[in-house]
């Protein structure tokens, strides 16, 4: 396979899907690991609240911007749901430790 037919049109339902719902868990999982581990911990402020707010957009938007450049709609099911498994075991972890 050239590159012509690895990043195709083809597929763009199931890729834009992942993105979205996928994509959206793994902005969440990152807006939580910044909130608690970020500069000041949880209860940095409401500077630091609104910030972690707003962070959900760009990387839930970068996160559906870039789906569209796996190869398959399964791989990128696939390897959206790993990030997403990892981001939330980090979190998880993380909180377990500093409890």
């Amino acid at each position: 396979m050239n590159a012509r037919t690895r990043l195709s049109s083809r597929n763009w339902f199931g890729k834009a899907s992942a993105g979205l719902a996928l994509g959206f868990g793994l902005a969440v999982a990152v807006s939580g690991l910044f909130a608690w581990f970020g500069p000041g911990g949880l209860l940095a402020g409401t500077g630091k609240t609104q910030f972690n707010m707003w962070l959900i957009s760009p990387v839930w938007v970068a996160t559906l911007s870039l789906c569209f450049l796996f190869p398959s709609s399964r791989s990128a099911w696939y390897g959206l749901g790993l990030a997403n498994l990892a981001a939330f075991g980090l979190l998880a972890a993380g909180r377990w430790l500093l409890a």
